[in-house]
């Protein structure tokens, strides 16, 4: 796993690196802003990222929020105690694990597993979402090639599905390459 650590200051990363030791987290790159860290990601893609809080350029709340946004990487901040309430109510919700100063190990790691846990669930989620997005899109292009149908050869409904699907079966295709050529046909 990738693991991204935001922390305003030499020591803070310092601090946070080693507990990054085990062979599960094959690089752990350290940044000191919100700015460049969101930089990296334009190239880089990260299973987790640490902000130890402030940052350089802002609190560290924002770089949180769009990671959380734009990723589905699990995401920690770490705050100093008198506002961790405080900081946990703004981003709770989008589900930035907020821990405390100072961190016991013990902590660290189970909210560690937790963040972990939370990234697959949100991975899971999203292969889901694109799967359901490409069936919908194949839906929608075999109804177009439906409505061609319909109109330029005025087939029902039904006739004009059996055809794509009795087309898609004889050529051995799918109904979406079907489909594509049908539109091609018609539409053209």
């Amino acid at each position: 796993m990738r693991v991204l650590i935001i922390s305003g200051s030499d020591k803070g990363h310092d601090g946070l690196t080693p507990l990054f030791k085990s062979p599960e987290y094959d690089g752990v790159v350290g940044v000191k802003s919100g700015v460049e860290a969101k930089r990296l990601s334009e190239y880089d893609e990260y299973d987790i990222i640490l902000i130890n809080t402030p940052l350089k350029d802002e609190f560290g709340t924002e770089t949180a929020l769009f990671f959380a946004e734009n990723t589905t990487a699990g995401i920690m901040m770490i705050v100093q105690t008198d506002i961790a309430d405080d900081i946990s109510s703004k981003v709770a919700e989008s589900g930035i694990y907020v821990l405390s100063k100072p961190i016991s190990p013990s902590l660290f790691y189970q909210a560690l597993r937790l963040c972990t846990a939370t990234r697959g669930r949100l991975q899971g989620l999203k292969k889901e979402n694109a799967r359901l997005k490409t069936t919908i899109d194949e839906m929608r292009l075999l109804q177009r090639a439906k409505s061609a149908l319909m109109e330029y050869l005025k087939m029902s409904e039904p006739a004009a599905h059996r055809y794509i699907e009795k087309q898609a079966m004889d050529l051995r295709l799918t109904k979406r390459e079907v489909a594509q050529s049908i539109i091609r046909t018609y539409e053209n």
